[in-house]
């Protein structure tokens, strides 16, 4: 009974520590963060792309949380200063993402602010980046023989443009592009030094 009772002691002291390390600790450290000046909340679209990128699971392949370079080649793959917890105050939940299938895409809205280059991406990867490994996402776009007003048509390249139709993106891409050009941290994190 002594052994079992030292047993269970130790285990809720290892638990309590743990909890105070990995919980407490951590929640204290950022619950009153500001965000950034050039943080901007998303909108209502942006929102939406939100949902989309969720409801097709691009979080399981890509992160969004660039390392710092001592600790990881990613600013040298081009992907931008390392994430900050001041980063994602607007983002619930967050989606840091745990898989590096694809690039990060912490500041993709930066390194590629192209609509047409993200509408044509998401109808055919392999369009834009022979190796890509990306499955196409043909399902957010629409078919026509001819577009009609309103319409946000995608200009694929010749090899990849459907013969003798029109590409027309769906609300729900063109919210996904709207919501992956929202990300772009290439803000300054720290305050500028006073100047005298």
């Amino acid at each position: 009974m002594e052994n079992e009772l030292k047993l269970a002691s130790g285990a809720m002291v290892a638990l309590a520590v743990a909890t105070a390390a990995l919980v407490v600790l951590p929640y204290i450290q950022v619950r009153d963060l500001k965000a950034p000046a050039a943080l901007k909340p998303y909108t209502e679209q942006q929102l939406n792309g939100r949902a989309v990128y969720v409801a097709n699971g691009c979080v399981y392949c890509h992160s969004q949380q660039p390392r710092d370079r001592n600790l990881a080649p990613d600013f040298s793959r081009g992907w931008g200063r390392p994430s900050v917890p001041a980063d994602y105050v607007y983002d619930k939940p967050h989606l840091l993402g745990t898989m590096r299938t694809g690039p990060d895409l912490f500041n993709i809205g930066a390194r590629q602010p192209s609509k047409d280059w993200h509408l044509g991406h998401l109808y055919q990867p392999r369009a834009y980046v022979p190796e890509s490994i990306m499955p196409a996402y043909p399902f957010l776009f629409r078919l026509k023989d001819a577009a009609e007003t309103g319409d946000q048509t995608v200009a694929l390249p010749p090899n990849y443009a459907p013969v003798g139709k029109v590409v027309v993106a769906s609300q729900d891409a063109l919210d996904l592009v709207k919501y992956l050009q929202a990300l772009d941290h290439t803000y300054p994190v720290l305050p500028a030094p006073d100047t005298p």
